[in-house]
């Protein structure tokens, strides 16, 4: 049973009866199918179901020779219509199955950011035409959230917002500038972490974390997917799965000045979804990438 089901409207879905009579669902009333030949020669399928706006699942597998369909895997999935990034990418096979992680070097992050890719069946296709993706290539990511809890915001006035807009700024150039191996870059982050260290050591006395930290994203757990994340909330949706009748609020957030935007389910959720507050959750990291 999948770990994330619940995040799409699924909590209640606890034996492999449900499971198959809602794969058996997908199968049959679908609402995407994508068929490629791979470069190996074999059939592999792409098959979704929507059970709310951008939100349901999806199933991939192959076709045999008597043109019976057998499912490899399946994963609920939460697709945003945003372009997250422009940055390098790496795409790498899981061991197990048919599918694939992908690895940005977003400067923003200041780390690699890896996600679980959801639009497999294209990627299978531009490989078989021997179209390898882009260095740099548009990434749309999104996330289902774990569990979640709503935080207040910090308060800035308008000089603060500007001068952190000014720093966050000067800090990509010196990412960008210290990835091509300027050493002159390279000592003024580290100079930079290290005020940051003494500053952090100095307020976390006398204040809370969160009014010091006001947004993140780390990797969370073993699982290369998973993140800690915190930003700030710019959406809010609700919407309603409509097999389980479930309630699914999607969260449009600014994480390090990267746009994201998350579902998870309304029982997962501790505090009041508003724009201008906070969201801070575990969540699985999805993405698609623009194959040309």
């Amino acid at each position: 049973m999948h770990q994330f089901l619940k995040s799409v409207g699924f909590s209640a879905l606890t034996e492999i009866e449900e499971q198959d009579r809602l794969l058996k669902d997908v199968l049959l009333h679908y609402d995407y199918k994508k068929v490629v030949e791979t470069e190996d020669g074999h059939l592999f399928a792409e098959i979704s179901k929507e059970f709310a706006p951008d939100i349901g699942i999806a199933i991939c597998g192959e076709y045999d020779r008597e043109n019976l369909f057998r499912m490899e895997y399946y994963y609920p999935y939460f697709r945003s219509s945003q372009v997250t990034s422009y940055e390098q990418i790496g795409i790498e096979r899981h061991l197990r199955t048919t599918s694939f992680a992908v690895a940005c070097d977003d400067i923003r992050v200041g780390t690699t950011v890896i996600f679980y890719l959801t639009n497999t069946a294209e990627y299978l296709e531009a490989a078989a035409r021997k179209i390898p993706p882009r260095r740099t290539s548009s990434v749309a990511l999104s996330a289902q959230a774990d569990n979640g809890s709503i935080l207040l915001p910090v308060i800035k006035d308008q000089k603060t917002k500007k001068t952190d807009v000014k720093k966050l700024e000067q800090r990509n150039s010196l990412f960008a500038a210290a990835q091509k191996g300027d050493e002159e870059a390279i000592e003024s982050l580290t100079m930079e972490d290290i005020d940051a260290y003494s500053m952090i050591s100095r307020r976390i006395q006398h204040e809370d974390v969160y009014t010091i930290v006001d947004s993140y994203l780390i990797p969370y757990g073993l699982e290369c997917d998973l993140y800690n994340i915190m930003g700030d909330i710019t959406d809010v949706n609700t919407v309603r799965n409509t097999l389980s009748g479930e309630t699914v609020i999607q969260l449009g957030l600014n994480c390090n000045d990267i746009p994201l935007d998350v579902c998870i389910n309304e029982k997962d959720l501790m505090g009041e979804p508003a724009v201008g507050r906070r969201f801070k959750g575990i969540v699985w990291l999805q993405g698609s990438v623009l194959f040309e």
